[in-house]
């Protein structure tokens, strides 16, 4: 037998073996999608519940799919008391001063604990984190009293700035991994070039980072739109109203009934945005978290 047959005989082998699928791989995915199916089973019985009508949607028992589709419950929403547009453009506008604050604040203070020697740096960087551990409703009312002195209630920049205290510990936590991930020897390389400590940040390690500052934008922005009980809180005017406060209040129908075909209409449209996001930002999102896994 000559060695091209050989040859030939032996690739079908070869690539047969390659197909072969373990038994595992299939109850690994029968796994991933039914647990696919559980997450995405309210967002699907959410959107089938804003294209029912009124009395369709708080039917009982209830009725999972629509008899009639109707949008009726969507043009509710886009017509509430002060529009849509309104409560929309005060998360938007909200989130962005939320994501801005927490980058400048952030990623100083992540390089400065990352790439600096200092005595007790990681006793401060525990007191940086502690925030975390106390809910933050209990700070609440304090913050309200000092805002009311400064006359931040009622205004979206102290808003912004109750955000940023929330979310601040968490960024600069994930701003000293993506910094402490990036190899010294890069900044080696650039002291030896004569940079200044404000340049090798600034053009250096800011760059390198960039999976880190779009993960901590994310994270501020979607928990900067999802936040409900400090808006609800500093902001008393409805044409200052936040996303979330819409929920709670479009839900009210006739007699102090619940609209679930209103509520769940305002729910789907708060979604978009952060889906939208976080689509665009996936791949900054993921390698952001991973920064530091593996030293």
């Amino acid at each position: 037998m000559s060695v091209a047959t050989l040859v030939s005989t032996a690739r079908p082998l070869r690539v047969a073996r390659a197909r072969r699928i373990p038994p595992s791989a299939y109850i690994v995915a029968a796994i991933a999608v039914a647990v696919c199916a559980i997450m995405a089973a309210p967002i699907v019985l959410s959107f089938l519940a804003s294209i029912k009508t009124t009395a369709d949607a708080s039917a009982a028992p209830p009725r999972y799919l629509p008899e009639t589709v109707s949008f009726e419950s969507y043009v509710k929403v886009l017509n509430y008391q002060a529009g849509l547009a309104t409560y929309v453009f005060n998360s938007g506008l909200v989130a962005l001063i939320t994501i801005g604050a927490c980058l400048v604040v952030a990623a100083p203070a992540g390089y400065g604990l990352a790439r600096y020697f200092m005595r007790g740096k990681e006793i401060a960087f525990l007191i940086l984190l502690s925030p975390i551990m106390i809910p933050y409703q209990a700070i609440l009312t304090p913050l309200y009293l000092d805002f009311a002195k400064v006359g931040l209630v009622n205004n979206h920049l102290g808003l912004a700035i109750v955000h940023t205290i929330l979310q601040l510990p968490f960024s600069i936590f994930l701003m000293r991994s993506s910094f402490e991930a990036i190899p010294r020897e890069i900044e080696e390389a650039a002291i030896i070039d004569g940079c200044s400590a404000w340049t090798r940040m600034t053009k250096v390690f800011l760059p390198l980072a960039v999976p880190g500052l779009v993960t901590v934008a994310l994270f501020a922005f979607i928990n900067s739109w999802n936040e409900f009980l400090a808006a609800l809180i500093f902001m008393n005017r409805e044409t200052s109203f936040t996303v979330p406060i819409l929920l709670v209040a479009v839900r009210t129908g006739k007699l102090g009934a619940v609209d679930w075909g209103a509520l769940e209409a305002s729910v789907m449209i708060s979604i978009v945005p952060c889906l939208g996001v976080y689509l665009a930002l996936q791949r900054y999102y993921i390698s952001g978290l991973l920064s530091g896994a593996v030293k």
